[in-house]
Formats: C-alpha cells, sequence, structure tokens
C-alpha cells in the first residue's frame, strides 16, 4: 500500500487516539487536540498525502479575510471544512461578554432576586431555577450557566436546610435542554449553524419548538422526583427579612447596567442576525469589543478570565475531523448509514439521533457534532432527505444525549464539582438513576416531534 493509500488509516488512527485521550482525561484536552492536530497536518497532509493545499484548505486563514465572513453570505458557503473561524471567534465573544457579566455581579443577583421573589420556598426556587437554567442557557453557554446557578443552590441550600443534589441535578438537565434551542446555546449547534448556515431563527423555530415540548414534560417529571422532598425544608423557613439581599451580588453598579445592556444587544442581533446578514462572527467580535470598552481598566481582568483552552481545543478539533473529511473517511461513514438504512427515511433519522444520543452519553459532544456534519452532508446528497432535517436531528441528539451521564457535557462536570467541593457528592449511580430516564423521554419525544414534522 502506497503512502497515500495509508492516508485514511492514519487520520482515523489519530481521530482515535484523540477519543480515547479525552475520555480518559489524563492530559488536558486542548493539549491533546493540538497534537493530534499537528500529527494530522504532518503526518496524513504532509507525509502520506504530500499536499500543501490540503493543509492550507484545512487550516481555512483565508476565510476570516473575506467581505463575505463578516456580512452577506451565509457561514456555511464559504466554510466547507478545516477550522471553522466563525465558531472560535463566536465563542471567544460570548465568553468575554459572559465575564463582564460576571464581574458585575448579574448571575448572583438574578438568582437571589428570583429566590427572594418566591418567598425562598424550595419547591419554587426547584422550580424557577429549573426554568431559569433553561432559558439562560439559549443564550449563554450552559457550562457559565450552572456554574452560578448551582455555587447559589448550594448557598441558598444551605441557609434553607434543604439538600441542593436533587435541584443540581435538574437544573443541569434543563441547561442541556434550553441549550438545544438555540444556535447559541450548546457548542454543538454552534458548530452546526455556523457550518450549514443557519441562523438563530431556524434553530428556535426548529430545535426550539422540540425542545419547548420536552421542558414541559422534563419539568414534570422532576417535579414528580424530587418536590415531596424539598416540600419539608419549608416549615424551617422563619423571617425572610435577614436572608441576603440581591443588591448585595451587584459588585459594580455601572458595570452592571453596562453588562446587562450589552447582553440585550446581543441577544437582539442573534435573532436578527438572518435578516440583518451580520455572520455570528461579525456579532462575536463586535460584543467583545463593547465589553471590553465598557468594563474600562477592568477589560485586562476580563481577557485573564476567558477560556481560552476551550478555544485551542476547538481548532485543534477542527484540524482532526478535517483530516478525516479530506481522506474520505467521512464517506465512508456516510455511506455505511445510508447502506443500513437502505433509503428508509425513518431508519436513517433514527440511526442519526440515537447514535449521537448515545455517543455524546459517554464522550464529549463537540467532536462528535464536528465530525458528524460532513457525514450528514454526504447523507443529503446520497439521499432524498432534506440537510435541514438531518441537522435539527443531530443537534438534537448530541445535545440531549449529553445529559446522560456525569461526563456526557461539560456542564455536567461543572455541575457535580461544585456540589462536589460543597460536601455533596453526586456520585454515578445518583446522576444516571435520575438523569437517564429523563434523556430518554426527551429522545423518545424528540423522535417522534421529527417524524411527525419532516418526514
Amino acid at each position: 500500500m502506497n503512502a497515500l493509500g495509508l492516508a485514511p488509516w492514519v487520520a482515523v488512527s489519530i481521530f482515535v487516539v484523540m477519543f480515547v485521550l479525552i475520555i480518559l482525561d489524563k492530559i488536558e484536552r486542548h493539549v491533546v487536540t493540538l497534537g493530534c492536530g499537528a500529527a494530522t497536518l504532518l503526518l496524513v497532509f504532509g507525509v502520506c498525502m504530500g499536499s500543501w493545499p490540503a493543509i492550507w484548505s484545512t487550516l481555512n486563514v483565508q476565510s476570516i479575510f473575506t467581505p463575505a465572513f463578516w456580512y452577506g453570505a451565509s457561514e456555511g458557503a464559504e466554510t466547507v471544512g478545516g477550522i471553522n473561524w466563525a465558531t472560535i471567534l463566536f465563542i471567544a465573544g460570548m465568553m468575554i461578554m459572559v465575564e463582564g457579566m460576571a464581574d458585575a455581579g448579574f448571575f448572583r443577583w438574578l438568582c437571589l432576586r428570583f429566590a427572594k421573589m418566591v418567598r425562598y420556598k424550595a419547591t419554587w426556587i426547584f422550580l424557577v431555577f429549573m426554568i431559569m437554567a433553561a432559558v439562560l442557557s439559549m443564550f449563554i453557554d450552559s457550562i457559565t450557566v450552572i456554574l452560578f446557578l448551582a455555587a447559589v443552590t448550594v448557598e441558598l441550600a444551605q441557609l434553607l436546610r434543604f439538600d441542593p443534589v436533587p435541584v443540581i441535578l435538574a437544573q443541569i438537565f434543563c441547561a442541556n435542554l434550553g441549550g438545544a434551542a438555540t444556535m447559541c446555546g450548546d457548542p454543538p449547534n454552534i458548530i452546526i449553524g455556523t457550518a450549514l448556515g443557519y441562523s438563530f431563527a431556524d434553530f428556535v423555530a426548529n430545535t426550539g419548538s422540540i425542545v419547548l415540548i420536552a421542558l414541559v414534560f422534563v419539568l414534570v417529571y422532576f417535579w414528580l422526583c424530587f418536590a415531596k422532598g424539598l416540600k419539608k425544608s419549608e416549615a424551617h423557613i422563619r423571617d425572610i427579612e435577614t436572608f441576603p439581599d440581591p443588591k448585595e451580588a451587584i459588585t459594580h453598579p455601572r458595570g452592571f447596567l453596562v453588562s446587562t445592556a450589552i447582553f440585550l444587544l446581543a441577544i437582539v442581533l442573534l435573532v436578527t442576525h438572518g435578516s440583518t446578514h451580520l455572520s455570528v462572527a461579525f456579532i462575536g467580535v463586535f460584543i467583545s469589543i463593547l465589553t471590553l470598552a465598557g468594563a474600562g481598566r477592568k477589560a485586562p481582568l476580563i481577557l485573564t478570565k476567558v477560556d481560552y483552552k476551550t478555544l485551542l481545543f476547538f481548532i485543534g478539533l477542527f484540524v482532526v475531523v478535517g483530516g478525516l473529511e479530506q481522506t474520505g473517511v467521512l464517506e465512508w461513514i456516510a455511506e455505511g448509514i445510508a447502506l443500513v438504512s437502505n433509503g428508509n427515511v425513518y431508519v436513517m433519522l433514527g440511526i442519526i439521533l440515537w447514535v449521537s444520543a448515545i455517543a455524546s452519553a459517554f464522550v464529549d459532544n463537540i467532536p462528535f457534532a464536528a465530525t458528524m456534519i460532513p457525514v450528514i452532508r454526504m447523507l443529503s446528497l446520497s439521499s432524498s432527505v432534506p440537510l435541514a432535517t438531518l441537522a435539527w436531528t443531530l443537534s438534537i441528539g448530541t445535545d440531549i444525549g449529553g445529559s446522560a451521564t456525569p461526563i456526557g457535557a461539560s456542564a455536567n462536570v461543572v455541575g457535580t464539582a461544585v456540589a462536589m467541593k460543597a460536601g455533596y457528592p453526586i456520585g454515578w449511580g445518583k446522576y444516571c438513576k435520575y438523569c437517564v430516564p429523563a434523556t430518554l423521554l426527551v429522545i423518545g419525544i424528540a423522535m417522534i416531534c421529527v417524524f411527525v414534522r419532516y418526514v
């Protein structure tokens, strides 16, 4: 076998090594993907293929310097593979905005404000915080949402003497569910939207409608599981006037107003970007500039808090997936799914939904989504199934499947870590006891919705 024939096998080997190392979690994720990305450029494109154009195409730097990248065309029109810089810039911009909001005390204020509105009753805090987790995660990274919600939940639990574990479990699940509703709610959706050229409104109209239906069932499910136990703690509530004042959470009043205004502007820009033709890359950069300008002397501090490791993780990941695409491996996978489904649309959508959900329960849903995008592109070309239908199915599968286990999504890891640090450990048994049935419930609802609406 010549070097060119070895290229697909080398690309697959690098991809498998990357996945195994991410699952083992012994080496930081960004180091793993960057190392595997470098190996892809050197061994696959350099040694096996001897193709400088393949390297240049995968790095995709040239796309940043085209007008269409910032305005006019959909991102998917010019992003055919390799590093999706629109995703990188958008996530970076949202990270900067969120750090500005957190620095001003926005999230803690919001949690305490709602807790006070329901007079600090544990059952109502439980319900309101679930809804808040879902709604906030539609616009803000679910990791940030859970980080602050879980921390405030622990604080309120110690004050009101209720078990915070049920509340945190429900928050984690609802945050992942809410993130599936919009393009900016969960990283897989950002990747899918920018790669295929779908807008914020497209996601709301499709995955958002599925999430809304599922959320009603999820709220009822967790209420039946935990409300009775939480109700018992309400007998301990006495003088709520002695409880923390939400205003005390605002560390910087001017910064609070500025960051809130920027957040609302970001929502408006995202909701309207389908009609204004401003790309998500432009929105991310614009919002980050406004945040840093509004922060003034605190701007350098905000920049130091940005999670650069996650951005580097994405860059390395896109290069590795680019290796699979350039060598034709993803085309083989698409052909395999088409062969198994044998032209049956129900089987094809069922495979994508359930395989995405099961895989995302045990491995990071971000690399899985990035890998599957070119696969569904090829499936759409070789079958009669519209690409959009495959995209919404993939989105729901990857977003919701990650809720089933403590390691399925980053929000799960963060939420359980906050609980553990506060002295409330959440083991695999307890987590899966409640979240696996909820995941199966939502995936079942999603499958019915997809079949009824799109087939």
